[in-house]
């Protein structure tokens, strides 16, 4: 028996969420916490691999992360205007994140922000910070696509492919004049391998040459918004349409022009070795010193 007789559809499930007492837990603020814990961990790791004292990763990432929630939350619901706005809606919507909507570019865009601030605080330099959670933030989109599995939204085109994604007609984004049982382009599986794959390439790259400067952050915005461009292409959940094109499709083609552009002024900007990950007189004194400095304070002492 071939895989192509074994996998025959992927079923949606039935359930979102679950309920412990009074709580009620949703799958997607699970995979999205999940993301950012794993993200978290391996920027520590590779902050630490640069010289950045332990801890640091996190310090950053109490600025960095709630500001990315934000504004993936606001650049979502500023895209699907329809979805939020209209009358008798319930005005609450737009705060349930947990029932799904994080765009990814918003929540860039106002992350970067955050960990400006937090990076700024904690004495490193904002694109050191950038370079080493560039492969984190793959990661964590890799594991928050399966809360868009479990909310059943965000399929792409009908399709007779074995891995196809089956659907309720009575989605709401289901295709009007579709019988039941048609099959569709899980999307949400296709970007969450092309994120992993990604994370592998960042790394590699990484190893290879060695990249600073914002290179790092400036590969991600390239890889990611070119696998983005086609997986959004075939997605047909409601979206603004902005001259023929989904508006993420637009800020997927936004993303890769600053991808080129930084990778091209960093080159231009920056020829040598990133020496040191921390702010120019913001460098931890070295642990040698400071043990030193008690039998030297006794010493003058005497």
């Amino acid at each position: 028996m071939n895989l192509f007789q074994i996998v025959t559809s992927i079923p949606s499930p039935d359930v979102s969420y679950i309920e412990l007492g009074p709580l009620r837990i949703h799958f997607y603020a699970l995979f999205i916490l999940t993301g950012i814990i794993l993200a978290l961990l391996l920027t520590e790791s590779r902050l630490k691999a640069r010289g950045v004292e332990a801890g640091v990763a996190l310090d950053v990432s109490f600025w960095a992360i709630p500001f990315g929630i934000l504004g993936g939350r606001f650049f979502h619901v500023i895209t699907h205007p329809n979805d939020y706005f209209y009358q008798g809606a319930d005005l609450l919507a737009p705060f349930r994140i947990w029932e799904g909507g994080l765009a990814i570019y918003g929540a860039l865009l106002f992350g970067a922000v955050g960990a400006y601030i937090g990076s700024r605080k904690a004495g490193i330099k904002l694109t050191s910070y950038l370079d080493a959670v560039a492969p984190g933030i793959l990661l964590a989109q890799a594991i928050g696509r399966w809360g868009n599995y479990f909310n059943n939204e965000l399929f792409g085109l009908p399709t007779d492919l074995p891995w196809g994604l089956e659907i309720s007609s009575s989605n709401r984004a289901y295709p009007a004049g579709l019988p039941e049982g048609v099959l569709f382009h899980p999307t949400f599986l296709y970007e969450s391998i092309w994120s992993l794959v990604g994370v592998a390439i960042l790394l590699a790259a990484d190893k290879r040459f060695n990249l600073r400067w914002a290179r790092m952050i400036g590969l991600y915005f390239l890889y990611y918004s070119v696998g983005r461009i086609w997986v959004e292409a075939i997605r047909i959940d409601p979206s603004e349409i902005v001259l023929g094109l989904r508006i993420n499709i637009w800020s997927a083609i936004v993303g890769i022009v600053v991808g080129l552009a930084v990778m091209v002024i960093s080159y231009r900007k920056h020829t040598g070795l990133e020496l040191s990950a921390y702010l120019a007189g913001r460098e931890p004194k070295p642990k040698d010193d400071q043990a030193a400095e008690p039998e030297d304070k006794l010493v003058s002492e005497k």
